[in-house]
């Protein structure tokens, strides 16, 4: 019954799109998502930049979260025929995360499509790459939802995660571009909030200051827990847990820093990282901060999801699935920064200022600029 829902839906979509066609496109670029309500750091800082360069493109943010109850999925249909009609008139549309009016649509000649995976790397498998598995979409919806088609370029951060996208968005290498997201050019600028921070938490400032940033799974409640208890035995320790935008954990106070503060912003003032498939782990390895993997349910995800990397082998003595041994590890500060500096060369190519930059010129040159 869902699949058949799914191809009526497709059906009228294309109905509604097909005379948007005929409308005039414009010098435009419409950005795409179902990950927030607002504009992610990449889509700030890629828009800041084409309006210094190329101030006459027109940039349009259709970004929405699809929320629960008749009234917002009402509200969301409403939205999705607006975008049908950026999408119709427009040059170029980016995308961070699976779209139905991009994939679902047979677009003009005239538009571009990009896919700016809102992560910035996938240590975990996704898309086509976990069809089947306990986590991932069943193969006869994802067909029926078209995922991950129409996308003339898909934007990659190094070769080596190229070959994981490859797979994921169902595309051929002709289809990757090389370019670290523009937040890498905010990870890696030197700046940190250190100030503001010990300011508005100043019981922090005689503590190690240890940032858990976990993803977004089944177990992730308890696995937090059983972090939780061992750092409470720690006084040393300020322990902030950042969970993922799509968390249904409830937050716990206790653990949240005062003042407003992204993960990003955490990572570059925290003294140690903990994660586990996040692809946040990139990020922290950017900044070459002690980066380490809290995974005792390794085996179990692999199985559930799978994964791209085998932190074990890539990342050694810096993976635990006992919480007391990771504790212990962190005390020790004997850190294994070899392997953190290969890490990060192998999965963020050409780690420099300027990836904004280059992505805009890309753009750019799409656009006929």
């Amino acid at each position: 019954m869902k699949i058949i829902l799914i191809r009526i839906l497709k059906i009228i979509l294309r109905v509604i799109y097909a005379p948007l066609t005929l409308l005039k496109s414009k010098k435009r670029i419409v950005y795409l998502s179902r990950q927030s309500n607002e504009k992610s750091l990449d889509m700030r800082l890629l828009e800041s930049a084409i309006n210094e360069q190329c101030g006459e493109i027109q940039q349009v943010f259709r970004l929405r979260m699809l929320e629960s109850g008749v009234a917002a999925k009402i509200k969301y249909a409403f939205g999705v025929i607006g975008d049908l009609y950026y999408l119709a008139t427009s040059k170029l549309a980016i995308v961070d995360t699976y779209s139905l009016t991009v994939s679902c649509i047979h677009h003009r000649k005239s538009i571009t499509i990009i896919q700016m995976w809102h992560a910035l790397g996938a240590t975990k498998k996704f898309g086509w790459q976990s069809i089947g598995t306990k986590e991932g979409r069943d193969e006869k919806l994802a067909k029926a939802l078209s995922m991950h088609k129409n996308y003339d370029y898909v934007i990659a951060p190094s070769k080596e995660t190229a070959k994981f996208y490859m797979e994921a968005f169902n595309v051929d290498e002709s289809r990757i571009k090389i370019c670290p997201l523009p937040r890498v050019d905010y990870i890696t600028d030197g700046i940190a909030k250190t100030g503001e921070f010990y300011y508005n938490n100043p019981g922090a400032s005689n503590k190690k200051v240890v940032l858990y940033v976990p993803t977004f799974r089944d177990r992730e409640e308890y696995i937090t827990q059983v972090l939780k208890t061992e750092f409470e035995d720690h006084e040393e320790f300020m322990l902030i847990i950042s969970p993922h935008p799509l968390s249904k954990v409830k937050k716990d106070e206790k653990y949240l820093p005062n003042g407003d503060f992204s993960s990003i912003d955490l990572m570059k003032l925290a003294d140690v990282v903990i994660t586990d498939y996040s692809a946040c782990a990139y990020e922290a390895a950017l900044m070459m901060k002690p980066l380490y993997f809290f995974v005792p349910d390794y085996n179990e995800y692999q199985k559930d999801r799978g994964l791209n990397v085998n932190l074990y082998e890539e990342m050694p003595g810096a993976v635990f699935d006992d919480a007391q041994m990771l504790i212990s590890s962190i005390n020790n500060d004997e850190y294994d920064f070899n392997s953190l500096y290969i890490f990060k060369e192998k999965y963020v190519e050409n780690v420099r200022t300027g990836n904004t930059d280059n992505l805009t010129k890309f753009i750019k040159e799409l656009l006929g600029e």
